[in-house]
């Protein structure tokens, strides 16, 4: 079994540092999240480039050069007790060849985010370190609950949740344990054939995704199972399946689990026999429940779903 580990948990007057890996941002977008993060009793400490823009086909928060120096700064800081990203877009891959864990690897610190930030993820469970795959501290257009972020407040503080959602007529019934792998599906399918792609014997799968054609949705499962991952994997969490197939006159476009979506999944994994949940809060959602990437994941499918996270 891989060993993870786990940062200790932060205390009042901690340093939580915030960068911006990937996508670009506005002041605007972060001030409520980081009043939120003071509030707490938490000092949040702004990367240099976390407001810089750099055009370059897509506006991405500085040169790979400047976001590479802010990512290692703040993986390296020795007063920095956490990072927080504000926000994913496209990026993240430019960034792992250069990462640097000297210091990290002396004094581990959560990284939180999701999205492109999967990619990140990845790297650090490679690395045998846990983050927390949860909302950034910029909100998208479809908002976010309180609890999202009060749930990564606990797992700060170092608590682990139990999470019980209801049933889905997609879900296949049954238990299993194991190491949680995943997060963003486009960003799981650009890692496949890398140094930098998840692991994935034994492991518990999640996926979620945004704004995809359901060609291209296919496409991702295909990959996966081409790279026989579906053979591998001990369990699968299907989260968000947001804005999917791009059809503005389809009623299901603004939901958060598109059903077509989760059929078309269900299909293409219906010939294993690893217990299946759908619909878990979790992605480009408004009700984003964290999860710890890296945790040892117990699920319990029946008529009711129940999924634990332990160290």
């Amino acid at each position: 079994m891989q060993n993870t580990t786990f940062p200790k948990p932060l205390k009042k007057g901690d340093k939580i540092a915030i960068i911006s890996p990937a996508g670009s941002v506005e002041i605007p977008q972060l001030e409520k999240t980081l009043e939120l993060i003071k509030s707490k009793g938490y000092e949040p400490i702004l990367g240099e480039n976390l407001y810089t823009k750099f055009q370059n086909g897509y506006s991405y928060a500085g040169t790979e050069e400047q976001r590479i120096k802010d990512i290692n700064w703040a993986l390296n800081d020795s007063e920095i007790s956490a990072i927080w990203t504000s926000r994913g877009g496209y990026g993240c891959q430019h960034l792992v060849q250069h990462i640097n864990l000297k210091e990290f690897e002396e004094n581990p610190k959560w990284y939180i985010g999701y999205s492109d930030n999967t990619v990140i993820q990845s790297y650090l469970l490679k690395n045998g370190f846990a983050s927390i795959h949860g909302q950034t501290i910029k909100t998208s257009s479809f908002g976010v609950t309180e609890e999202s972020y009060e749930l990564i407040f606990d797992m700060l503080k170092g608590k682990f949740p139990t999470y019980k959602i209801d049933s889905s007529e997609y879900n296949r019934v049954g238990e299993a344990s194991g190491i949680l792998v995943g997060g963003n599906l486009a960003l799981i399918d650009a890692l496949l054939g890398t140094p930098y792609s998840f692991d994935f014997k034994d492991k518990i799968l999640f996926i979620e995704e945004i704004g995809e054609n359901f060609y291209a949705l296919d496409r991702m499962i295909m990959s996966l199972e081409l790279a026989g991952v579906f053979k591998k994997i001990k369990g699968l969490i299907v989260g968000g399946m947001t804005n999917m197939g791009k059809e503005k006159d389809n009623k299901a476009y603004e939901e958060s689990f598109d059903s077509f979506a989760n059929q078309l999944i269900a299909e293409r994994v219906s010939k294993y026999d690893f217990p299946t949940v759908f619909n878990f809060p979790n992605g480009h959602i408004y009700d984003n429940r964290p999860l710890i990437i890296g945790s040892q994941v117990t699920m319990e499918i029946g008529k009711n779903v129940k999924i634990n996270f332990n160290h």
